[in-house]
């Protein structure tokens, strides 16, 4: 491809992104077409199951049907968000009544297994919170019965479905940063992830996430769905990851780190910095990419562009808007960005009008109504996992992990 074509190419791929990659427009919720409609269950009630019933109730033409959990408590508290729906103490109840075409397994991450292929064996799409699994070989299970189904699987991976990170992807992808040269991703949350009780059995059930035997830690419970953003842009997975961490903000005796550090690296020298903390919220969660002509920074609400002195013009940045970086000034990435423009409500655009995880939701239910490709496949939700385990193996030992593509297929 000629120069001239290149930087037609990068114009119009650019253009019609912003123009059209949405549909339908931001601020707009999604709804059933007319005269459909969607029972779902809701597996797992805690604060993700939680969040989820907040999303499905925005989604006109989607009823909460059923509810489950081990907890009273949590089954109690969800019942008040969705009081049409019936309550169980367990996943193969609901799945016997029969009162559901889908169910969204949010229970933690250990737990998933287990509702997720009874789900699929039920014959009902299942969306699945990320990662699928804390053992390659329960993602691997989870992966293959999704695979043999009949029925719509959705891995929650949500910068695939994040309208901003479609955006910015169509701009990585069209080669408007040129070569990727790094990747960097940070988690940064003060927060303490532990729940108090009265009684021991439910706090160990409450604080699942600081018990070695079964959490994956900060790498694999939230490092897992940063890196998946960066394999999804470049289309590349890791060959191999090191990491280590300590206990240093909250020394209350956990043996789960609460800072970490790992390096990944992939094909071609390329390398991905990863680091988070729950002793610390400054720059909150983000993710990078390094270009020779530019990079992205996203940070799940927003995204922004750099570009490099001697990049090329292409055309689109007259729709562009800006915003100061210190020293820096980033292009704000905008879906309906030409549309918006012409408007003159272009600063309306900055950011998502809705959490990303209604449009993870939001994609799922379009894949069972309307036959729309999932946002995140089994294949890919199973990829994406692995990096995870194996970054959270390589924290906990504090060693090189290689990464044998052979898990990547199940």
């Amino acid at each position: 491809m000629s120069s001239t074509d290149r930087r037609s190419f990068l114009k119009t791929a650019a253009l019609g992104a912003a123009a059209t990659w949405i549909q339908p427009e931001l601020g707009a919720l999604y709804a059933l077409p007319t005269g459909a409609s969607l029972r779902v269950g809701v597996i797992g009630c805690g604060r993700q199951g939680r969040t989820i019933l907040a999303e499905l109730a925005k989604i006109e033409g989607v009823s909460v049907t059923a509810i489950c959990d081990v907890d009273e408590r949590r089954l109690s508290s969800s019942s008040r968000r969705a009081p049409e729906a019936k309550t169980y103490p367990d996943h193969k109840a609901l799945l016997e009544a029969n009162e559901v075409d889908a169910v969204i397994v949010a229970t933690p991450t250990h737990l998933h297994v287990g509702p997720a292929i009874d789900a699929l064996s039920a014959g009902k799409h299942v969306y699945c919170e990320a990662p699928l699994a804390h053992t390659v070989e329960d993602a691997q299970a989870i992966s293959k019965a999704a695979k043999g189904a009949s029925v719509v699987f959705q891995a929650g991976f949500l910068g695939r479905s994040n309208p901003v990170y479609k955006l910015a992807r169509s701009f990585v992808r069209s080669g408007a940063i040129r070569d990727v040269i790094s990747m960097r991703a940070q988690y940064r949350k003060k927060q303490s992830w532990m729940s108090p009780s009265n009684d021991p059995a439910r706090e160990k059930l409450l604080n699942w996430k600081t018990n070695p035997e079964v959490s994956l830690g900060l790498a694999g419970e939230f490092g897992a769905q940063q890196l998946d953003v960066l394999q999804w842009f470049t289309g590349k997975y890791p060959l191999a990851v090191s990491g280590a961490g300590s206990v240093v903000a909250w020394p209350d005796g956990r043996k789960v780190d609460d800072t970490i550090v790992c390096t990944l690296e992939y094909p071609g020298g390329v390398q991905t910095h990863y680091e988070a903390t729950l002793g610390n919220s400054l720059g909150g969660t983000h993710e990078e990419i390094f270009g020779t002509m530019g990079a992205v920074r996203l940070a799940w609400t927003h995204g922004w562009m750099f570009k490099e002195a001697d990049s090329a013009t292409q055309g689109w940045e007259v729709y562009a808007n800006r915003q100061s970086f210190h020293n820096d000034e980033g292009i704000t990435l905008i879906a309906d960005a030409t549309k918006l423009a012409a408007q003159g409500k272009l600063k309306e655009g900055v950011g998502l009008p809705e959490p990303s995880i209604y449009y993870g939701i939001a994609d799922f239910v379009k894949s069972v109504v309307e036959g729309a490709d999932v946002a995140t496949s089994a294949s890919e939700g199973l990829r994406a996992t692995v990096v995870g385990i194996l970054a959270a193996q390589a924290v906990a030992t504090g060693q090189r992990v290689e990464i044998d593509p052979a898990l990547f297929e199940g």
